[in-house]
């Protein structure tokens, strides 16, 4: 007994075993099968579709499942807090799977998160809810008397819905002797009762036989249907109804006309008269709607009352039977097959898709999910899916009739920010039908872009003297991200000018990339600026980019000119002193003669630094000229006799900026042939109430100013050789301009140049003043100016010789230009400039004999 026991266990053990592998089996694959009862009510537990798939209730409640939604009737729900699969409404397994001998509902769940879909199958079992019924409550059969004992009548077949046990099983019949059942089983299995006449008739002892059919299926408790059968006794009909086939086929296509007839019955009968006039029924009809054909009971034709769709039924089979005036008939079988038309779009539907995708996702990242699917048949249903448009995506086959749309390459949300996918589905029918779905995506920005200028490079021009905040000019740079990748902030990098940090002289505005000067600009100091902003955007990490900006100092005519020669004429001038130099002029000169060079420059550039002079103010307007450009103070006409000895000359210098700046410089030209008459000129100019001495006492004089002088002279040669000295520790050897202000802009140095060259003459003093000689250069009366220097050789106002080389020492400074160290003394009687040295051991001779 235990034995027996263990062996019924162990094999309820290995069933129950294959029953779990065979649903792990189908979970690992995406498919699970279920079974319910037909009726259950809505809500009704179907199965645990989270245990079955093993999957965890939170993870399915984070990622999301649901059961897709293709337009058809949804019957099942799933319950994402619990998992289960319960009934969305009541089943009724006759109305979904009539005629159908297994019933199987399926569905698809989709897990967002995982981008996977299972199938589910229900299966929906039968249960006895539909007892069997005929088609007609009441037949009326007619049998002529002359029938033969074992003749058989088909009868009505009850239909039952449900299948299996619960279906149609046994046929009964109760009320006359004369009558038996007998039931056939068709071809198909299916139970066809036959009324059998058992005994002869006999009209005169019954015209009318009264029977009952009843019709009972398997079920628990069993379900039964009745149906009457009334039998009238006619006459003898000795002939029966023959069609002309046993079996009518015909072939029409689903999209023929309502209204069109598909065929015509054709029946004949020997007898005559009213045995002979045939009328046409259908028996059976095998389709889920039997209203869809008409059969015309006189004429045979069957006609179609509505549209077919090969989607809903490709085949319908009725049974039709032609009976006579006599009630005699006969039966035969109508095959209708319904041909597929194209008539059916394929379906395109969304199962899953991103609205958002980053534009550095990898190739092949998958951004929706889509299912196709279309009824028809054959190459009608074979459905083909294509992207329309150069589009960075592509399609790729899923599980089943499921596609995916993944990317082809990687995206640039600076090219296309915005994708509108369409996805076609094409159908292999002719004329193709196709359906479409637009997939909307948009971008996200990555930071994969540095900002960039609106320009290479920029540059601009400020006038000096600036206002402090001025603004400058404004870079602009473009960053071709979006958001706060995009968000351009600018700052200077790092620099000196003249040994202060960048930053105190420009700053650049963060957010407008604004440039404002910080301090007023001096052309002179300052006359180009080069920095370098950068451009940064606001991503992680950010990026960023540099341009170069050239800042040029416009000049401003902000500096008078500066009077070199008269030497003190500029000291004088700016401390508003009149001070005047004394040049000698020759009675005898010719006119043209050179007189005096004013030399003036300017620390402006341009045409700021441009001079002209003009003679302002002269005791004897037309005795002298003054050169426009060269600043030459020249004899305009001989000297006269009456032409007073001592005259005063202002030469007005100018500069060309605007407005224009000036200065003076104030000369005294005396006219005399000697020095003995210049000093007596300046003798009596000084004491003119002083009455006449002798010339040995104006001699004695004049070599005490000499020696005082030219102590005086050795001492500013000192003072300038120190002076020289100290500049070249402090300023490169190379410079060869004033401080401050370059050579290059100095107007007029080569005039100063032509101005000693022009001078250079030999001078031989005597006692007697009129054995004096003077011997002028050839080029002295030249009124232009020579060539410029080439800039590498700039002439120097101090420290060069009359031929204009550089570098010359001190000690030469006499013997090149004594009067200008000393324009008052070193002038022979006849008004020469410029005593050579082997002058002055006369003139230390007189002081010894003094």
């Amino acid at each position: 007994m235990c034995t027996g026991t263990e062996g019924r266990w162990g094999r309820r053990q290995r069933a129950l075993l294959c029953c779990v592998l065979v649903v792990a089996w189908e979970a690992a694959w995406g498919q699970l099968r279920y079974s319910v009862p037909e009726e259950l009510p809505k809500g009704s537990f179907v199965g645990d579709v989270a245990k079955d798939l093993a999957l965890q209730l939170a993870a399915l409640r984070d990622r999301g499942a649901r059961i897709l939604d293709r337009g058809r009737t949804r019957y099942f729900a799933l319950h994402a807090n619990s998992g289960h699969l319960v009934t969305a409404e009541r089943l009724d397994r006759e109305q979904l799977c009539k005629g159908v001998q297994r019933c199987v509902l399926r569905c698809e769940v989709i897990v967002e998160g995982e981008m996977k879909v299972y199938e589910i199958e229900v299966e929906i079992t039968d249960i006895n809810d539909n007892a069997p019924s005929f088609g007609e409550a009441e037949k009326e059969l007619r049998m002529s008397e002359m029938t033969a004992p074992g003749s058989r009548f088909p009868l009505a077949v009850a239909q039952d819905p449900d299948v299996g046990v619960n279906s149609l099983q046994s046929y009964e019949l109760s009320g006359d002797e004369h009558f038996s059942l007998s039931v056939q089983a068709g071809a198909d299995g299916e139970k066809r009762p036959e009324l059998v006449l058992a005994k002869a008739l006999d009209r005169e002892e019954a015209a009318f036989h009264e029977l009952v059919l009843r019709a009972s299926d398997g079920g628990e408790p069993a379900r039964t249907g009745t149906a009457r059968i009334r039998v009238s006794v006619l006459d003898a009909n000795d002939n029966a109804p023959v069609f002309s086939q046993a079996v009518y086929a015909v072939r029409v296509p689903e999209d023929v006309p309502v209204g069109s007839t598909l065929l015509t019955l054709t029946a004949t009968d020997a007898d005559a008269g009213l045995n002979s006039e045939l009328t046409y029924s259908v028996i059976k009809l095998t389709a889920v709607k039997p209203d869809k054909f008409f059969l015309d009971s006189k004429t045979g034709s069957i006609r179609l009352l509505r549209s077919l769709d090969f989607e809903e039924g490709d085949s319908y089979e009725m049974e039709v039977q032609a009976e006579d005036g006599g009630g005699v008939i006969d039966t035969a079988t109508v095959s209708i097959s319904v041909m597929d038309v194209n008539d059916n779009a394929p379906e395109l539907t969304v199962s899953s898709a991103l609205s958002e995708i980053s534009e550095d996702a990898p190739s092949g990242t998958v951004v929706a999910l889509l299912h196709v699917q279309d009824r028809d048949s054959g190459a009608n249903g074979e459905v083909r899916c294509s992207l329309v448009g150069d589009v960075p995506f592509r399609l790729r086959s899923s599980v089943g009739s499921y596609y995916s749309v993944v990317t082809a390459r990687e995206l640039d949300r600076e090219e296309v920010s915005e994708y509108n996918v369409t996805v076609w589905a094409s159908d292999g029918g002719s004329p193709s039908l196709r359906s479409s779905a637009v997939l909307a995506l948009r971008v996200l920005d990555v930071n994969d872009n540095a900002p960039v200028f609106a320009e290479a490079r920029y540059s601009a021009r400020l006038p000096e003297n600036n206002a402090e905040g001025a603004l400058v000019l404004t870079v602009r740079a473009w960053d071709a991200d979006w958001g706060q990748n995009a968000r351009v902030r600018y700052r200077l990098a790092e620099g000196r000018v003249r040994g202060a940090p960048l930053s105190s002289y420009v700053s650049v505005q963060a957010e407008t990339g604004a440039l404002y000067a910080l301090r007023s600009f001096d052309y002179e100091e300052v006359r180009e600026v080069g920095l370098w902003v950068r451009a940064e955007d606001g991503g992680a990490p950010a990026l960023s980019s540099n341009v170069s900006v050239r800042l040029l100092i416009v000049d401003e005519n902000d500096n008078a000119p500066q009077v070199l020669y008269p030497p003190m004429a500029a000291a004088a001038a700016a401390s508003g002193a009149g001070w005047t130099g004394v040049e000698l002029a020759p009675r005898s000169a010719e006119p043209g003669a050179l007189v005096a060079k004013v030399v003036a420059v300017d620390a402006d550039a341009g045409q700021n630094a441009w001079l002209s002079y003009e003679l302002a103010k002269a005791t004897e307007p037309g005795l002298f000229r003054v050169g426009l450009h060269s600043g030459e103070v020249r004899t305009a006409r001989s000297p006269l006799a009456r032409d007073a000895p001592r005259h005063s000359l202002v030469v007005v210098v100018k500069d060309q900026g605007r407005p224009a700046l000036s200065a003076t410089a104030t000369l005294t030209v005396v006219l005399a042939e000697s020095v003995a008459e210049l000093l007596s000129e300046l003798g009596s100019a000084a004491a003119p109430a002083e009455p006449g001495g002798s010339l040995t006492r104006w001699l004695v004089l004049a070599v005490a100013a000499v020696s005082c002088l030219f102590v005086a002279f050795l001492l500013l040669l000192l003072a300038l050789r120190l002076r020289r000295w100290r500049r070249s520790q402090l300023l490169p050897p190379a410079s060869g301009a004033l401080r401050g202000v370059p050579a290059s802009h100095f107007v007029g140095i080569d005039g100063v140049r032509a101005f000693l060259h022009s001078y250079s003459h030999e001078v031989s003093l005597t006692a007697d003043s009129r054995k004096s000689q003077r011997r002028w250069a050839a080029d002295s009366c030249c009124n232009t100016l020579p060539a410029r220097p080439p800039p590498d050789k700039a002439a120097q106002l101090l420290g060069e010789d009359a031929a204009g080389a550089r570098g010359a020492p001190p000690d030469a400074l006499p013997a090149v230009m004594p009067d200008k160290a000393a324009p008052l003394l070193g002038e022979d009687a006849a008004g020469a400039r410029g005593a050579p040295p082997d002058a002055l051991p006369c003139i230390f001779y007189c002081m010894k004999i003094f």
